[in-house]
């Protein structure tokens, strides 16, 4: 039973803290006061049962902790003080809900905190990660990732960095990066920073949180291309490694162990994005994720189209690595030389970005030259031991 009260306390968590931000003004108090209520139900609800709605209990339970701190703790009463019996909240006030959790989410990827802690802090208070998990996730030691949510929580409660969402420009304004964040939270989870390929439960919680925005924010393309682009990628996942642990690249791929659910869903937020209109980076790749996902065989791939698709996509982003992944395509459509050619403007800028050197090598090797050189640097640039293991193989002797 704990099994399934810990996934209906981590899909309640963002409703619940979101509404307890709006009552206290403290990220930090709504989320202290979250775990206080997450433990006493995780002692309630197996001897009493699971109440009709886990959210309004769960709020109920944490506003009042909130009111037993305001009766011992000074500091506790000044920052709660707002509090009020008639700012319950209403578990079937679907629009305070989503306000409550967009609020949550978009103050936790706020613009004045740095990118990195925004993909921490929302990893800490929305999807219920561990200081220690995430010391583990970004390489650093505990009590450093512990200082950075400590400043930003304080930024949050100093700067007064929640909003009221009445100002849908604000709430544009700060949707750029919360979009941002969430699929860096995916990128990490599709290929880690270390270790083996994947973190599938990064991956899994961003797909989460990308279904949660298009909930919240029905009316923007960008929005729906994040959720479509991320769900053709995790549609694949359990594919992109053998038994081994060992890198499988797309040609290789067992198309038919394809989540044909997610494919579906990616899919379905595509036509929402192109309803909505706009030329938007992520609808973008979403468009070249669906020709992956659509095409039956890796030999039905539709080149053309994706080539057209990284031209449109380089005109609004000016990327290097947009340029590099447009060169790829190119080699499929055009042959391994074209491919050299367009890769060729990019070796300043790309230069410590062991994925440029690892696409030169492949064009070397289809032309019959020699990669060794290209492998080698890839090989001394990337930290991931699943890439590292493909790399020695290629290098290896034939």
């Amino acid at each position: 039973m704990s099994d399934s009260l810990d996934e209906i306390l981590r899909r309640v968590r963002g409703r619940v803290i979101g509404a307890l931000l709006r009552l206290t003004g403290s990220l930090d108090l709504a989320e202290d006061a979250f775990q206080e209520a997450a433990l006493a139900a995780l002692v309630a609800w197996p001897a009493r049962g699971l109440p009709d709605s886990p959210a309004a209990w769960l709020t109920t339970a944490a506003k009042n902790h909130i009111r037993d701190g305001q009766r011992h703790r000074a500091v506790a009463q000044a920052k709660a003080s707002a509090l009020r019996e008639d700012d319950m909240l209403d578990p079937f006030d679907v629009d305070a809900i989503a306000d409550d959790q967009l609020r949550l989410i978009l103050t936790c990827c706020h613009p004045l905190l740095p990118r990195e802690t925004q993909v921490a802090l929302t990893l800490k208070v929305i999807a219920g990660f561990t200081t220690d998990e995430l010391a583990r996730a970004f390489l650093c030691p505990e009590p450093t990732m512990a200082q950075r949510l400590v400043r930003a929580k304080r930024t949050i409660d100093e700067k007064g960095l929640p909003f009221e969402l009445a100002d849908r420009a604000a709430i544009r304004a700060r949707l750029e990066p919360a979009l941002a964040t969430v699929y860096l939270v995916f990128n990490e989870g599709h290929t880690a920073s270390s270790g083996g390929l994947m973190r599938l439960d990064l991956q899994a919680e961003a797909v989460r949180l990308g279904r949660l925005l298009c909930e919240l924010v029905p009316r923007d393309a960008e929005v729906f291309g994040l959720y479509a682009l991320m769900a053709f990628s995790a549609a694949r996942a359990t594919t992109r490694a053998g038994a081994d642990g060992a890198l499988l690249l797309l040609s290789e791929q067992d198309r038919s162990r394809w989540d044909r659910a997610l494919v579906e869903d990616g899919l379905m937020a595509l036509q929402r994005a192109r309803a909505l209109g706009g030329d938007g980076v992520y609808l973008l790749q979403a468009e070249i994720a669906a020709c992956h996902a659509t095409a039956a065989t890796w030999e039905s791939t539709d080149w053309a189209a994706i080539v057209a698709l990284y031209d449109r996509l380089l005109a609004v982003t000016r990327s290097p690595v947009v340029a590099l992944n447009r060169a790829i395509a190119v080699g499929m459509l055009r042959g391994p030389e074209e491919a050299l050619a367009a890769l060729e403007p990019l070796a300043e800028p790309l230069e410590q970005y062991h994925h440029f050197h690892a696409a030169r090598a492949d064009c070397l090797r289809r032309l019959g030259r020699d990669p060794r050189a290209d492998y080698e640097k890839a090989l001394a640039l990337t930290t991931n031991e699943a890439e590292r293991a493909f790399l020695r193989k290629r290098l290896a002797p034939a």
